[in-house]
Order: C-alpha cells, then sequence, then structure tokens
C-alpha cells in the first residue's frame, strides 16, 4: 500500500460552504485547474460515479465508495491491477477548518499506477486545496 496525506488549517471559511462546494464535482474545473471536465452520473451518492478528464490524459471512471455528509467522502479509480482511493476530509478545529486529503494505492499494480497517476495527483493537492480555499472565500 501506498498513502499520501495533506492537511491544512483554514481560518475565515465556512465548512458548509467547502463541503458544498467539494461535492459539486460537475464544477471542479473552477478549482482543479487541470481539468478538461468532471461529470457527476446522478446524484451524489454512495455507488455512483463520475467522469474526470485532465487536459492530458485521457477520462477516467471515479466511483464515490464512502460519505458522510457534511465531513467526508472517499473515491476510488479502478485501474489495470490496482485501486487508487481518495479520502476528502473536513473537521472544524479551534483553530479553523482543518482539510485532509488522503491517498491510498493498492494492488499489485500499485508501483505503476503511482509512477503514471497518483504521485502527480498528490503532488497537486496542496495547490488545489489552496484554490478550493480562495474558491470558498468568495462565497463566504
Amino acid at each position: 500500500m501506498w498513502k499520501r496525506v495533506h492537511s491544512k488549517t483554514f481560518t475565515g471559511v465556512k465548512k458548509e460552504t467547502v463541503w458544498k462546494i467539494l461535492t459539486d464535482i460537475n464544477n471542479w474545473h473552477q478549482w482543479h485547474h487541470d481539468l478538461e471536465y468532471c461529470k457527476l452520473e446522478g446524484p451524489f451518492e454512495v455507488g455512483n460515479h463520475f467522469m474526470l478528464k485532465p487536459k492530458t490524459m485521457s477520462a477516467v471512471k471515479i466511483m464515490l465508495t464512502e460519505i458522510n455528509h457534511g465531513s467526508s467522502f472517499t473515491d476510488c479509480t479502478t485501474f489495470f491491477g490496482a485501486k487508487m482511493y481518495d479520502t476528502h476530509a473536513l473537521e472544524q478545529t479551534p483553530e479553523g477548518l482543518k482539510l485532509t486529503n488522503t491517498l491510498v494505492v493498492t494492488g499489485p499494480l500499485r508501483w505503476l499506477w503511482i509512477k503514471l497517476v497518483a504521485q502527480q495527483v498528490a503532488d497537486g493537492i496542496a495547490d488545489e486545496t489552496e484554490n478550493l480555499i480562495a474558491l470558498a472565500r468568495k462565497h463566504t
């Protein structure tokens, strides 16, 4: 198993606002600047999937596997011989709103998918989180 965690606490944003933006998958391109599009098939609920199209790669199908409304959700991308799980969590703390993103890759070919996809995803999480918070501050 390969795992990368990014966590940062922000002040001046409301948890509800960030959750609303984070779960509005069809508009991820507003703060994921490397995306051509992202399209959720059906409502935001476990078992549904979305198609995510990076600007430099083919579209991938991503399944919603766990949702704790208002606090976290996990999605899963299935590759040949590996799975990549991405958990997005929000926690209100005395210091502010803590956002944590946990990326996990499992499976016998994880080494290949880490090299091809997961490391690039992990490398972009800090910037994407900052972009998400900047958008949330405009809506607060």
